[in-house]
């Protein structure tokens, strides 16, 4: 080994990384070695092994293209490898890649770290297309740690399901060909969680490669946690069954067939006289003549739901509200496969792109709709319904009608306007018994308004950034907020300041949902987990990993076993709350899953998307699959679409089951859908 190659490398290093002083030493002493102890030079050779790993150290630190070397050896190993084990082998290959860019980004070399990045960025778009657009805009090493998503990145692990067949035979790969930069970054990064045996099928399993922002071991503390899933005792559902005043069948088809003619009537009025009733009394008689044969598994399920305390002091309910809820439950009907909801789909025109929420009122009767000009517009169906004026209905009676509607030939508005706000409205939602209503705003506040007084009460400030969603607890008094904050807060209406904030989310809190017993609130966040936390101590109780990409909706199961999460791919996921476990993916929206809704007795899953459809999932049938069958065919098999409703050109914004399970849906025609 030449001792001038190791004083060179040695020299170059330090000058690198501007040792001035050290430098200049270093070659005072070289200098004076050579001088002084010419004689004995044989005793001061450094040590080969020394000398080698000092070069192979320069080598590694002046060279970045034993990155785009050592990925590109991988990657063609990988893609060679038997089919047996390749598509394991494939998950390694977006984290490596990834890591590989940002620490050449790290490292200063961004010519190189870009020229990398699209040499191999293809192999990642189809599965990954939103986080290499976000890290496109990675060009310095201040962007690393400015930018939240590649500082989190850089931060965590990602978690990685093999088998150990395919686990020893990539370390033998990296050993073998002293892939010393590759194994770094999967010793680093990487989290293997190595099953024995050979590779499970290539099914759509979202938890094989997952990001997580604290350690898997956390996690599962975590989730190991008690959790009561239950429903609250004495409930006015278990009082009802307990009076066993449950109606025969042909009660709940006078009941029903009732509450069809009032839809039926709101409807012609609305659409201005259009033909079609007969079709909808056709299909009404189908549906409750489907419904005798459910009833009485409906009580039983219910029935099997444990019972537990409130955390919460609960409202006292109004006695005319109570005998209101009582007379919609006693007329409910019973959903199953056999027997799907009517649905009542409104739909907001000339809305000029400013409409970003809506929602329903429990009984249809109200509709809001919150816009882009900070504008917050509720309709009543039957004031709408009664409007007769001709160049009304002939265009301008629209769920959203602009701003002159105020003049229509002197006529009023169909619309109350609640103004107040002063950013765009992100959410609206509807107290349980329809008489308040919460609004939130990228102004960073929540607003409390009355629709009897027509008027804003409170303006609850507390979040420091834009409030994404807002949600009423099922007994109303009590609510919960996200926001970009990355934090959730509940509050309560008599005060102002929050009584809880629930913080842990790596980026933005973008949907919240209370559960049945209003004793947990769930959470949807761009860092593609939901979070389950106890309202009373604050705490997180459970971490759902399993989405590739942001949570946009939320839904709790009626008896508080499960619950459904929809992401911005439009993949939906039911989730165990007791095991923290995906219980089956239920996939076949194209486009973001806006909204999702459980059926009052929890048969049925409603899904609505921007890709324009509403599904109704069966639920039932998707959790009783058999552990053997389940292992035999995967997990895309384990569900069951029972219908797609497909609108004309509009998008679905919102969905609500009635307390009597009619199916209510709200979304804005779309003319570049």
């Amino acid at each position: 080994m030449d001792e001038e190659e190791i004083e060179k490398a040695v020299i170059a290093y330090l000058k690198k990384k501007g040792f001035k002083q050290t430098e200049l030493a270093f070659q005072e002493e070289q200098q004076h070695t050579k001088n002084s102890s010419s004689n004995s030079s044989a005793n001061s050779r450094t040590d080969p092994d020394t000398a080698k790993h000092i070069l192979s150290f320069t080598e590694s630190e002046n060279v970045p293209a034993q990155y785009q070397e050592g990925y590109s050896k991988l990657r063609s190993w990988t893609y060679s490898s038997l089919d047996l084990y390749k598509h394991e082998l494939l998950r390694v290959l977006y984290p490596v890649f990834i890591h590989c860019f940002m620490d050449l980004v790290a490292k200063g070399h961004i010519q190189e770290a870009r020229n990398f990045f699209n040499s191999f960025r293809e192999d990642h778009e189809m599965m990954h297309l939103r986080d290499l657009q976000k890290l496109e805009g990675v060009l310095s090493p201040s962007h690393l740690e400015e930018m939240e998503f590649a500082h989190s990145l850089r931060q965590s692990k990602v978690n990685i399901k093999i088998c150990q067949y395919s686990y020893e035979l990539l370390l033998q790969y990296l050993h073998k060909t002293q892939s010393i930069t590759m194994l770094g970054i999967i010793n680093e990064h990487i989290n293997f969680q190595v099953s024995p045996g050979q590779p499970s099928s290539i099914s759509d399993d979202a938890e094989v490669v997952t990001l997580v922002g604290s350690g898997q071991d956390t996690v599962n503390l975590i989730n190991q946690k008690e959790i009561h899933w239950g429903l609250l005792e004495d409930s006015l559902e278990e009082r009802l069954e307990k009076a066993g005043v449950l109606l025969s069948d042909s009660e709940k088809a006078e009941g029903e067939t009732k509450e069809g003619d009032l839809e039926e009537s709101k409807k012609r009025s609305v659409e201005g006289g259009k033909q079609g009733s007969s079709l909808k009394k056709l299909k009404k008689d189908k549906v409750v003549g489907a419904t005798g044969k459910s009833v009485r598994t409906e009580v039983n399920t219910a029935s099997v739901a444990p019972r537990v305390k409130p955390e919460l002091t609960l409202p006292v309910m109004p006695t005319e509200v109570e005998h209101s809820i009582l007379e919609d439950l006693r007329n409910r009907v019973q959903l199953s496969s056999v027997a799907l909801p009517s649905v009542s789909f409104y739909t907001f025109i000339n809305t000029h792109n400013g409409l970003n929420c809506s929602s329903i009122s429990h009984d249809g009767s109200l509709v809001a709709g919150g816009f882009s000009d900070s504008s917050l517009k509720v309709w009543d169906m039957a004031k709408l319904g009664q409007q007769t004026d001709s160049s009304i209905l002939q265009g301008e009676n629209d769920l959203a009608p602009s701003e002159n509607m105020l003049g229509v030939n002197g006529g009023k508005r169909s619309y109350t306007l609640f103004q107040g706000h002063s950013g765009p409205i992100h959410s609206v939602t509807f107290s349980p018994f329809g008489d308040f209503l919460l609004s939130s705003s990228s102004d960073s506040t929540i607003r409390l308004w009355s629709t009897k007084l027509n008027a804003n009460l409170v303006c609850y400030k507390g979040h420091n950034y834009p409030v994404w969603d807002v949600q009423f607890s099922p007994v109303g008094h009590y609510f919960a907020s996200a926001s970009h904050d990355r934090t959730a807060r509940i509050w309560s209406m008599d005060r102002i300041q929050p009584l809880r904030i629930m913080a842990g989310h790596l980026s933005d809190v973008d949907c919240v949902q209370w559960h049945a017993n209003c004793n947990y609130i769930a959470t949807g966040s761009s860092d593609k987990t939901v979070r389950l936390w106890d309202v009373q101590s604050g705490e997180c109780v459970r971490i759902f990993i399993g989405h590739r990409s942001m949570i946009l909706s939320l839904a709790t199961s009626p008896d508080g076993r499960y619950m459904a999460s929809g992401d911005e791919d439009g993949t939906i996921m039911m989730w165990d709350l007791s095991s923290g476990r995906c219980v089956t993916p239920l996939v076949g929206h194209t486009s973001c899953v806006w909204t999702l809704a459980f059926s009052c007795e929890g048969s049925l899953l409603a899904s609505g998307s921007a890709d324009c459809t509403v599904k109704l999932w069966d639920v039932t049938t998707s959790m009783k699959v058999p552990k053997t069958e389940e292992n035999k065919t995967g997990n895309t098999n384990r569900l069951r679409s029972l219908k797609t409703l497909p609108t004309k050109s509009t998008p679905v914004y919102t969905l609500q089951f009635s307390r009597r399970n009619l199916l209510f849906a709200a979304g804005v025609l779309s003319k570049s859908v």
